[in-house]
């Protein structure tokens, strides 16, 4: 099958949703599929060969986020030629609603679409105001995907229609197999997420480090991911700060070791997620879960059965739930067998399958209808109608 994926956020700056897509696209094309990606991207960026660029892409403030977005008359003439060359069995939309390459590709593409809608935003002004002018392309959608049952909430309250969940996938055996570092264990906790977004919760967790460190002197908190570190830290008493380790970006490979190295992984993301990947990648991983009770992470979570929970924002809560999972290594160890088989739903061989009987449904769809089109030509030929 020639798939088409449209990825509306930059290749450069990589999150969730570009995650997502890399890895529908590779685990594809290890099946023999035909895919390529279109994304924003700047001139100078290494892109894997079957990801095309449709242009740079400008930051625009989009659900507690910036999102890097991609839009205009030149990014529209190259969705049209990359269209015309594809000519592809089936085009798969990522957040079709949003101003970037999905919206413009909606626009222009003919035959079967499918949409993957990743937002979990219940008060979204912008959702209902661009309404009308969304409403002529989401026509054109022949099916329509949700990654979690509140991203699919926000879609049919904000849109109307209704979506099939299928959630965001994970080589689950990637993170399975990965060897633990010396470096990171020894009663470490783990972070992973932009630092200075801060939806992402670090503040939160650094508001409760204190404590933390109180009852338990030995600990130290490993941060992955981009942003200002001495920003991040200042509001630690200098003495503690040491006991933060910044690692900056890391790949794939040392994140899954990371996972796989902490004694406890958290997660105090604010608002704003739809589903929960780092989440799925942990628990792969076999690290420990603790997470704020967001909806979306509750249901990846298996409402508190595959990793804790504590109140959003309440550091004082995250602080009192990670020093008890510290202190009870049985705990964890129960947490990390119940998340390793929760996580399995999770693996692309799931999720891949399921997202192929979309493409399949649709395509299968398009063929019949238009089997019928030239039928119900024929006859008008011959100037009979049909019953």
């Amino acid at each position: 099958m020639r798939i088409g994926i449209v990825c509306p956020y930059s290749w450069d700056v990589p999150g969730g949703v570009q995650f997502h897509i890399r890895d529908l696209a590779e685990y594809f094309i290890r099946l023999g599929h035909e895919v390529s990606v279109l994304a924003p991207a700047d001139d100078d960026t290494p892109l894997p060969p079957y990801v095309v660029s449709a242009g740079r892409a400008v930051p625009v403030p989009y659900n507690g986020s910036v999102a890097r977005l991609n839009f205009g008359f030149l990014s529209a003439a190259r969705v049209r030629r990359w269209l015309h060359e594809g000519a592809f069995d089936v085009i798969h939309i990522h957040e079709p609603t949003s101003p970037s390459l999905g919206l413009l590709t909606c626009w222009a593409a003919e035959g079967p679409i499918v949409a993957t809608f990743h937002t979990s935003n219940p008060r979204s002004r912008a959702m209902i105001a661009a309404y009308s002018i969304l409403q002529a392309a989401l026509e054109k959608i022949s099916a329509r995907i949700a990654v979690s049952e509140y991203a699919r909430r926000t879609l049919v309250e904000h849109l109307g229609g209704d979506a099939v969940v299928i959630p965001n996938g994970v080589d689950v055996e990637f993170f399975a197999r990965a060897e633990a570092d010396p470096r990171w264990q020894g009663e470490t906790i783990g972070f992973i997420g932009r630092i200075d977004e801060p939806r992402k919760g670090l503040p939160v967790l650094m508001r409760a480090l204190p404590k933390v460190l109180a009852a338990r002197p030995r600990a130290r908190l490993l941060v992955a991911g981009r942003g200002d570190e001495e920003e991040a830290v200042a509001s630690l008493p200098d003495g503690l700060r040491s006991r933060v380790e910044f690692l900056g970006m890391v790949s794939d490979e040392d994140k899954a070791r990371l996972l796989r190295s902490v004694d406890l992984y958290v997660a105090p993301n604010t608002g704003g997620e739809s589903f929960g990947i780092i989440l799925v990648e942990a628990m792969s991983a076999g690290a420990p879960v603790l997470a704020s009770d967001l909806d979306a992470f509750a249901q990846v979570l298996d409402r508190g059965a595959a990793g804790e929970l504590f109140p959003n924002e309440d550091a004082d809560a995250l602080a009192d739930a990670a020093i008890r999972l510290l202190e009870d290594p049985e705990r964890r160890t129960k947490l990390r067998e119940r998340g390793s088989a929760h996580v399995r739903r999770f693996d692309w061989s799931t999720v891949g399958a399921d997202i192929m009987s979309v493409y399949e449904t649709v395509t299968a769809g398009a063929a019949a209808v238009a089997a019928d089109d030239r039928t119900t030509k024929r006859w008008t030929r011959f100037g009979l109608t049909r019953d």
